[in-house]
């Protein structure tokens, strides 16, 4: 019999990081840097082609114990083996949890209901790759006899941002004499400004949503059809201007997408974790299938660094633990995430998606309220641009914001000493941001009395480092692969459910009540607020009905 878990707050090891927070909390890192010359080599693991540098954490050894103490206390090696296991741990949905099988090699085995997952993400890799391979080939033509030259995926969250990412995330590695294109937002200069240039003889459209009910997808899908027949003129083209990625092959079907060019994945595929599933057909198009497959090992690699590892030594765990001490015992409310490479300009708005739809909710697994802050705000900007925009913020601002930086040092395109100068950036920034300067070192440079506050900077600001060689696709799957397992991890501490998002379904609920109040001929009955009913009789006011 499994022996129940305390409430967090009940637990020894939370009782013991609230007595030790109101002193250690305090500590300065010039004050650990200098009792513990050998700080920055101690604190730093490796893993799945990363190096974690996590000494300018503000935590001593006993902070990390009593962190690791709580770790086992709430049952985070259970919860790991019993995903891992395919147990049905999103539990207000009752499904399986298993992105780390989209990964899973050729040959393994994860059974769910008596089925081996692992067998049937092959066959759609396999169905994924061999079309993949006509289209970058010029085998795929168009209902004119012309090869396709032009890719546009429509979807929505993680079936937007997922693909995006990955998508200039490696963009190097890309198919260049063809464009690729992404539509998400419902408002219709989404749509217009992704086709302005493109001519639709040339152009496949993806659409990626599992039920093909997704309001925001769907509506963008409509008007690609109605923008492509415009063109093309016969309804016979959908089926080769179209493909889907998708679970609902009635839907497909009545839209004119062949079904035999339907790819599907499963309910325990969590959008925001499916960026590595046929949702990624786009990346791989972009990419070629065997990039797509280096990609799918740095996510593995990473996957068996979270399952085997000792927590002490386990990256993703470390990150996670280290987010909580900085969130609810340091009172730090977001994260700022600076990718120093270009490529990785999206990777912030990403981590959004996974970090606060997982965990930002207010309720545990069993339906009771949480008594301590859960998700954090992340947020971030690529290095240099971010240093002359928020950075201020963080180095002299009131509010205590902890970043993670991200560099590589060999740079993809090797341009004079730009990268030279990249890297002396960041590695300056996260020195700056620990220790600062202090009223003594400004006036020792003879800076006038009046100036000297201005000039002051507090440090004591914490940081992570993530260090890889460069850029590649394996290095991108274990990047990712890390802040999935720090969400779950921070998760089963909270014991929250990390795989439903409740929270996105009120405002849509909402919306199809107003949609028809906004297009109605004769103003209709309005039973909102009196602030809704004003804005929607505006509305439709200034819109001419």
């Amino acid at each position: 019999m499994t022996t129940p878990i305390a409430p967090l707050t009940e637990r020894p090891a939370w009782k013991a990081l609230e007595a030790h927070a109101a002193t250690a909390g305090s500590l300065h890192l010039r004050t650990l840097f200098a009792d513990d010359p050998g700080r920055g080599e101690r604190l730093t693991l490796e893993a799945a082609g990363l190096v974690f540098d996590y000494s300018k954490q503000r935590v001593t050894d006993e902070t990390l114990a009593l962190l690791l103490q709580l770790a086992d206390e709430s049952g985070l090696r259970q919860g790991i083996d019993a995903m891992f296991r395919g147990d049905r741990i999103n539990v207000t949905e009752r499904r399986s949890v298993l992105h780390v099988a989209l990964r899973a090699p050729r040959g393994h085995s994860i059974v769910v209901d008596g089925e081996d997952v692992v067998a049937q993400v092959h066959g759609v890799l396999d169905k994924m790759a061999d079309f993949a391979a006509r289209v970058r080939a010029g085998e795929w033509k168009g209902h004119t006899g012309r090869p396709i030259r032009n890719i546009v995926n429509i979807g929505i969250g993680g079936s937007d941002l997922g693909p995006v990412m990955a998508y200039e995330a490696l963009r190097h590695y890309s198919q260049r004499d063809l464009t690729f294109r992404f539509v998400s937002n419902v408002d219709g200069t989404d749509f217009a400004e992704a086709t302005l240039d493109l001519d639709a003889a040339e152009t496949l459209f993806i659409v990626a949503s599992k039920t093909f009910t997704t309001q925001e997808t769907m509506t963008n899908a409509r008007t690609a059809r109605d923008w492509a027949l415009a063109t093309l003129k016969d309804p016979e083209a959908v089926a080769r201007h179209f493909v889907a990625v998708s679970t609902n092959a009635a839907e497909v079907s009545a839209f004119g997408i062949d079904t035999a060019n339907m790819f599907g994945f499963w309910d325990w595929v969590g959008g925001r974790y499916s960026m590595d599933s046929a949702i990624g057909l786009s990346t791989m198009i972009a990419i070629g299938p065997d990039h797509f497959r280096a990609l799918l090992d740095g996510f593995h690699q990473m996957d068996e660094h979270f399952r085997t590892a000792p927590f002490a030594r386990n990256l993703p765990v470390l990150m996670a633990l280290l987010g909580l001490w900085n969130n609810d015992f340091l009172g730090a409310g977001s994260v700022a995430v600076l990718p120093y490479e270009q490529y990785l300009k999206r990777f912030p708005a990403y981590l959004q998606q996974l970090t606060m739809e997982s965990n930002g909710k207010q309720v545990t697994r069993d339906g009771t309220p949480v008594v301590v802050q859960t998700s954090p705000i992340y947020w971030g900007e690529p290095g240099t641009n971010g240093q002359h925009s928020f950075y201020q913020l963080i180095h002299q601002g009131t509010r205590l914001v902890p970043c993670d930086f991200i560099a590589f040092v060999r740079p993809i395109h090797p341009l004079g000493r730009h990268h030279d100068l990249l890297l002396a950036n960041v590695l300056a920034q996260a020195e700056a941001l620990a220790f600062g300067r202090t009223r003594t070192e400004v006036e020792a440079e003879g800076t006038p009395a009046w100036l000297v506050p201005h000039r002051t900077f507090p440090g004591n600001r914490p940081s992570s480092m993530l260090l890889a060689d460069r850029l590649t696709p394996a290095v991108l799957g274990g990047l990712v692969a890390l802040y999935e397992h720090s969400v779950f991890t921070q998760g089963v501490l909270w014991d929250i459910d990390s795989f439903d998002q409740w929270g996105v379904q009120l405002g849509k609920v909402l919306a199809e009540r107003i949609l028809p109040e906004l297009e109605a001929r004769d103003e209709p009955p309005l039973g909102h607020d009196s602030s809704t009913n004003a804005l929607i009789r505006r509305c439709r006011t200034l819109g001419g009905k």
